[in-house]
């Protein structure tokens, strides 16, 4: 019977043969932390390797038109395109743009709940990037009645 030794051994060699034949998964050229610092819609998606982004109705974006409280707004986010890569939650008037980002694999539908903080009121965006970098998005429109800190 192995013990643990070999097990890790034997391990290292299987991980070291695959990332030698380019089986091995590589990292993802996007670089979120960068995408997490942008001040603007366009920042995020140049720093997550995105394409200009297309209105599409593969999109689904679901919200409540007018917040109480934005600091917990409820979000819904679906879409049925093929080879999605990254799913955004985008705010335009939050200080951090990007509010919520998800990297679906092939065997996960892409449909996520969520709840984000809303500074103010705002468009939010859903965008889904596919894997040849196109980005899709849809558009919601949410009015914040009481602002995020209770102010």
């Amino acid at each position: 019977m192995p013990n643990r030794r070999s097990m890790l051994k034997h391990s290292a060699t299987v991980a070291g043969l695959l990332a030698l034949t380019g089986l091995w998964p590589r990292p993802s050229r996007a670089d979120p932390s960068a995408a997490f610092e942008a001040k603007q819609i366009d920042a995020v998606l140049a720093a997550l390797g995105g394409q200009a982004p297309v209105e599409s109705r593969q999109i689904l974006l679901s919200g409540p038109d007018f917040a109480e409280n934005g600091a917990s707004v409820p979000l819904g986010l679906s879409s049925s395109l093929a080879d999605i890569s990254l799913l955004l939650i985008l705010v335009e008037r939050n200080p951090t743009v990007l509010a919520a980002l998800f990297r679906p694999s092939p065997a996960v539908e892409a449909n996520f709940a969520l709840r984000v903080k809303l500074v103010e009121s705002s468009a939010v965006y859903a965008v889904a990037i596919t894997a040849d970098g196109q980005a899709c998005f849809a558009r919601k429109t949410i009015q914040v009645t009481q602002g995020a800190c209770g102010a």
